[in-house]
């Protein structure tokens, strides 16, 4: 005879499911200000002097995100010559689920030593609900609210073949769909950093119940499918011990489900689901990137 779940263990795991969706995001919410090199909590990735950014090549701004009528201010910061934007190339940095860009800022200022200090732009902001930016985070909002930083790159002149998606981790569902279905501008490249391939395969890795998402999730986030849309070069970094989002059952998917005209696989030896650039080094994690937007 089949087995059955016991209905009250049952109502126990659908109760603690059920809030799934909310636990998508870890933003912190308690900042004044933005500190940037000033911000004493915790960082995403330890950086000599070597990297630092002058004054005069941070600009922090606003933007309205307009997700079907609930709007939101969305906090930004461009590394770079805002006045280069309509000739040179960009990089917009779709961040992970955690606190805010004070937590990031070291990846953007990395990102800003692609091709040599300063040889891209690099454009770093907190989805509604993260650091100062108001709203309440959700899967519309991410969509939302990417989108208009993307406008506000478009009214700075940047083309589509000038422009490139990065996506970290949760960043990876914004980055992906709006590759896919482009609106203000289309990416010419999509840089992936521990994918997960959807948040039903999320679900069933963490309670690891064969039920279909739909019973326990409202998210609809899917980039294992969204990336079959897209057409552009892709480029796809995992750790191989990632413990957070395996690289089996979320990036490996998602790079084989690409059906586009270049794709190239960095699986990285060591590195677990946030240490990437460190356990590649620098100078090999800045010279793939670099290669991969010049070359493809």
């Amino acid at each position: 005879m089949k087995q059955l779940i016991p209905i009250f263990v049952l109502a126990v795991i659908l109760s603690a499911c059920a809030r799934l969706d909310d636990n998508l995001y870890d933003p912190d919410s308690n900042i004044s200000e933005y500190q940037l090199d000033e911000y004493t909590g915790e960082i995403s990735v330890h950086l000599d002097s070597s990297y630092d950014i002058s004054a005069d090549r941070i600009h922090q701004f606003t933007v309205t995100s307009d997700d079907n009528g609930d709007k939101a201010t969305i906090h930004a910061v461009y590394i770079g010559d805002v006045s280069a934007i309509a000739t040179g190339r960009v990089i917009l940095y779709c961040h992970g689920n955690r606190d805010h860009m004070d937590y990031f800022w070291p990846r953007a200022k990395l990102l800003a030593h692609v091709g040599g200090k300063y040889g891209v732009g690099v454009l770093l902001f907190d989805y509604r609900g993260y650091g100062l930016s108001s709203g309440k985070p959700s899967e519309s909002g991410l969509y939302a609210d990417t989108r208009a930083v993307l406008s506000w790159l478009e009214e700075q002149g940047l083309s589509d073949e000038r422009l490139i998606m990065y996506g970290f981790s949760m960043g990876t569902a914004p980055a992906t769909e709006l590759t896919a279905h482009p609106g203000a501008l289309k990416p010419s490249k999509l840089i992936l950093e521990a994918p997960f391939a959807s948040a039903e395969v999320m679900l069933q890795d963490s309670t690891k119940l064969a039920l279909p998402g739909s019973y326990l999730l409202n998210l609809k986030i899917d980039n294992a499918q969204e990336i079959k849309r897209v057409q552009q070069p892709f480029l796809w970094m995992h750790g191989r011990e990632d413990d957070f989002l395996s690289i089996k059952t979320h990036g490996e998917v998602v790079y084989k489900n690409y059906r586009g005209e270049y794709r190239q696989a960095e699986r990285i030896d060591g590195a677990g689901h946030s240490d990437i650039p460190m356990v590649m080094g620098f100078d090999r994690y800045l010279q793939t990137l670099n290669e991969f937007i010049t070359t493809h």
